[in-house]
């Protein structure tokens, strides 16, 4: 039996072996294995990144309104935004990620689901005044990313803000085989459509390591 509990390398084999079926079923596999303790917690951040932490505090206090986490994880995120008054929503395609959020936060009052961007429920659809994704969109392979980048859309209300924070990936840069498929300027853009509109986009330093990938700071909004 292995004893290799590096879940970046795991990730990167079970990508390999199921993306060109599934482009979501790897996380399914991955985040079971990780609540069956074969390897470490993968993404296991217990602090809001901090574009979010930033974002939020510009924001203002949420006064209820209604707010989502896009491939929650573990849930720092979602329960950041949950104590500065948001009504929050949290979602992973993942059963086990959901189920190992809920431990991590005992009485929280986040509404961890089970839910597939690619295949939204009809009750997320155009609900949410505020929609969070933190390296979601450049988890899932090129094929798909015009429904990933839909999807993400899809969820916000009319009059709704769009934080979307992703890997860069210059132009040209050929996205490699394995996860994440980092975006360029173009798909980072490729937000905007319809009436929802590009606002600001930023390219940071990377936020917790000096010498890692910057990162796209996005901000856009639905028309009312």
């Amino acid at each position: 039996m292995s004893t290799d509990r590096d879940w970046d390398r795991r990730a990167d084999e079970l990508a390999a072996a199921s993306v060109a079926e599934s482009p979501t079923r790897w996380f399914v596999q991955l985040w079971g294995e990780a609540a069956e303790d074969r390897i470490d917690t993968p993404w296991a951040r217990t602090a809001a990144y901090p574009p979010v932490v930033e974002h939020v505090a510009a924001a203002g206090p949420g006064e209820g309104r209604r707010a989502v986490v896009v491939g929650a994880g573990l849930g720092a995120d979602a329960e950041h935004l949950a104590t500065q008054g948001w009504a929050m929503t949290a979602f992973d395609v993942a059963p086990a990620a959901v189920e190992l959020a809920r431990d991590w936060h005992p009485g929280t009052v986040v509404d961890y689901r089970v839910a597939d961007l690619l295949d939204l429920p009809p009750d997320l659809v155009g609900a949410f005044d505020l929609v969070v994704d933190v390296f979601t969109v450049q988890a899932l392979p090129p094929r798909v990313r015009p429904e990933a980048v839909a999807g993400v859309r899809a969820l916000l209300a009319p009059g709704g803000t769009l934080l979307a924070v992703q890997f860069v990936r210059e132009r040209g840069e050929d996205p490699g085989v394995d996860p994440p498929w980092l975006l360029d300027e173009d798909e980072v853009r490729s937000l905007a459509a319809g009436d929802v509109v590009l606002h600001s986009l930023d390219r940071r330093g990377h936020p917790l390591n000096p010498a890692g990938p910057d990162v796209w700071v996005a901000v856009l909004r639905r028309g009312t």
